[in-house]
């Protein structure tokens, strides 16, 4: 298995030791010097990563150009939403021709309506060469915009305000807050936001903004002690209360409620943070519906009156706890309650009717799908809102009926250049791992591709935090699926995919399961005639890029290439670092390696203290320079140390954005260039150039 290099000679970044020394063990990192931005000796190293890339990669370099341009080609570039009522008024966003970014509009009362445009962010992002609008809050009397802004991609958000009638942008300019947690008061003057640390990146402090006021004379009204929690703004669904949620995750949860008639009124803690509980809360006229852990590791749900919420023996059971079925979703309509309940790895929706308490599932065909409970805003209706997808169904929104059972098709992605469905198969199946847990995979291909080994596969998974890497539709995927590779997710442990205890099963002191997961299913594909290692690849981003660390050093022989996107490959180092923006609130899902058993479990298995003098796959590695989430060191330093050691001559490849963060280039074309990237450099290891 191998792929020799040009003669051109790879960047080496220099060697200056720094010695870390915890629990009395001493780590020599050579390369710790690349965490400074702001040395130019840094970005000059950057630079050369990326021209070697474009040195190594230059015989597709127009293989490159002709993917984007297909997976472009294949977007509706003339495109809009589905409408929805909220108000007075049909919500809805529309792309033009050419247009990287959406045009947020409304129409006031009917969809015949004259539009009128909110934002329109193509013009909004003409300045920047990153930016990003992040939620969109309407006043109560529907003539003010809140939303937030980012132009660096740090995810530090600038809250704006709109007049939407006279379309005037108002100075109050607000930094460093957190995009999408703004709620409004019923008032349509009182802004309540969450204001970030510049240092760590953490929403901690809750404020209450006044139109037309300075932000410098905001008003505190919480501040979060616990750097562990990650913190979320909202107005709820039924409009009377603004909600303060903190949460740590798989830890604790505390809401803080306040009601949006009385904005200078202080918050009313729901229920006390208590370790151990998750719970979150939706609210119907004078009921709160409770989706809760405890006792009940998959969640079940509650009911309680509005008075009687930090009671819990005045709490009622409305669906009890199952140990098959993981409750994972939750919407509230007067006469309905529709429930997302995940068994055997699917989502599956539930309707029940609150007059008589009986209930029915929707009806979905595919093997293996995602389905997922849309935005509806209205109380007062039987309709329900649902999107849908499938590995060979594109996104697709529907209305249902919850009276008739009726299902109306309101819009399906549309993917131009002569896509259809039926040229495409998937499979869903179970692979048993060494300790014999039952892990799921969804596999597509397009129909023809032989099934003898000879076909490329491309594997994909992530495994961490809970997060369910679901079967949906990649328009994008084609231009691998339409040149004979077949696609796998594996629906490894530390997700939630089989419930809570399969997130359990892969964090902490368990995480190496995630990792045996995903190397288990790769040797499966392989023994049972999917692909062969000449032929397999494999792929994951930030946590999941973690997973490819771990898996090609545990076994790199059986992958022909990797990509790693955004890579948490130092996770010693940064969880040792409590300055490093968002550490803290990790330390329930990888171990705090301040306590021995923690760094010494975290340190047999990080992908960058783990490099051997051995054989290594290609890999092609991605990263921001501007990165909140993973800092761009960590891949960095990870390539510059396996450039010293791996003893193979296959291609090693760093790509920096030296323009982008956590989630690569803004844009929905610009970010296809990253894409079309790492598929060349997939397609070119098996021989496919066009």
């Amino acid at each position: 298995m191998t792929n020799a290099q040009t003669t051109v000679i790879p960047p080496r970044a220099a060697v200056k030791p720094t010695e870390l020394t915890t629990h009395g063990h001493t780590r020599i990192d050579n390369y710790y010097w690349l965490n400074d931005r702001e040395n130019p000796e840094v970005i000059t190293y950057l630079k050369a990563e990326n021209e070697y890339l474009e040195t190594v990669l230059a015989p597709v370099k127009e293989f490159r150009e002709k993917l984007f341009d297909e997976m472009k080609g294949r977007i509706k570039q003339q495109d809009e939403s589905v409408p929805y009522k909220e108000g007075n008024y049909y919500y809805y966003t529309r792309f033009l021709e050419g247009g990287e970014y959406p045009v947020h509009c409304r129409k006031p009362g009917s969809l015949e309506a004259e539009e009128e445009i909110m934002l329109d962010v193509n013009e909004m992002a003409k300045p920047y060469s990153y930016y990003d609008i992040a939620g969109l809050e309407v006043s109560d009397n529907e003539e003010l915009v809140a939303y937030g802004e980012d132009t660096v991609s740090r995810r530090m958000y600038t809250l704006r305000i709109k007049n939407l009638k006279t379309g005037e942008i108002y100075p109050d300019a607000i930094p460093d807050t957190e995009g999408g947690s703004y709620a409004w008061a019923a008032d349509n003057q009182t802004l309540f936001y969450i204001r970030k640390d510049p240092k760590t990146l953490l929403g901690y402090q809750v404020y209450r903004h006044t139109l037309g006021t300075d932000p410098e004379q905001d008003v505190l009204l919480y501040e979060e002690k616990d750097n562990q929690f990650y913190m979320g703004l909202g107005r709820m669904k039924s409009k009377k209360y603004i909600a303060v949620v903190s949460d740590h995750n798989g830890v604790a949860t505390e809401y803080r409620l306040l009601e949006a008639t009385n904005p200078t009124g202080d918050f009313k803690v729901f229920l006390p943070r208590e370790k151990g509980h998750e719970y979150d809360v939706q609210h119907l006229e004078t009921t709160f519906y409770v989706r809760t852990n405890w006792k009940a590791p998959n969640f079940r749900l509650m009911e309680v009156k509005e008075n009687k919420t930090d009671d819990r023996s005045a709490w009622k059971e409305v669906i009890p706890h199952r140990h098959h079925v993981y409750l994972e979703q939750l919407d509230a309509f007067k006469n309905h309650l529709v429930v997302g309940e995940r068994k055997d790895g699917l989502i599956h929706l539930r309707v029940i009717d609150q007059q008589n308490k009986q209930d029915h599932y929707l009806e979905f065909a595919d093997p293996a799908y995602v389905a997922g409970i849309g935005y509806n805003p209205d109380f007062n209706t039987n309709i329900l809102r649902f999107g849908y997808s499938s590995l060979t169904t594109p996104s697709s929104t529907f209305d249902y009926n919850m009276d008739t059972k009726e299902k109306t098709l309101m819009k399906q992605q549309e993917v131009l250049g002569g896509f259809d469905t039926a040229n495409y198969t998937s499979e869903r199946f179970f692979v048993k791992s060494r300790d014999g847990a039952k892990i799921p995979v969804s596999l597509v291909y397009r129909k023809g591709t032989p099934l003898d080994g000879s076909a490329p596969l491309l594997q994909y998974a992530y495994g961490s935090y809970g997060y369910s890497i679901d079967p949906t539709f990649s328009s994008t995927r084609l231009s691998l699926l339409d040149r004979g590779f077949i696609f796998a997710i594996a629906h490894i442990r530390g997700g939630q995919e089989m419930g809570r205890k399969w997130y359990d099963n892969g964090k902490m002191l368990k995480k190496k399961n995630t990792f045996n997961d995903f190397v288990d299913v790769s040797e499966y594909l392989i023994q049972h005639k999917y692909t062969s290692a000449d032929n397999l690849f494999a792929m994951g981003g930030s946590a999941g890029g973690l997973l490819m660390g771990a898996v090609v050093n545990q076994k790199p022989e059986i992958y022909r290439g990797v990509v790693a996107s955004v890579p948490f490959v130092d996770i010693v180092t940064t969880m040792l670092d409590e300055s490093i923006p968002l550490t803290t609130g990790e330390f329930e899902e990888w171990g705090n390696p301040k306590i021995k058993k923690y760094y010494d479990y975290m340190l047999s298995y990080s992908p960058y203290d783990n490099v051997k003098e051995k054989a290594y796959p290609n890999m092609l590695v991605m990263t921001g320079l501007h990165d909140s989430q993973v800092q761009y060191w960590e891949p960095a330093k990870w390539v510059a140390k396996l450039r010293t050691m791996k003893t193979d001559d296959n291609q090693l490849l760093l790509h920096t954005n030296l323009e982008a963060g956590h989630g690569g280039a803004s844009g929905r074309f610009e970010a296809l260039k990253e894409i079309a990237l790492e598929y060349a450099f997939i397609l070119n290891l098996v021989g496919i150039r066009e």
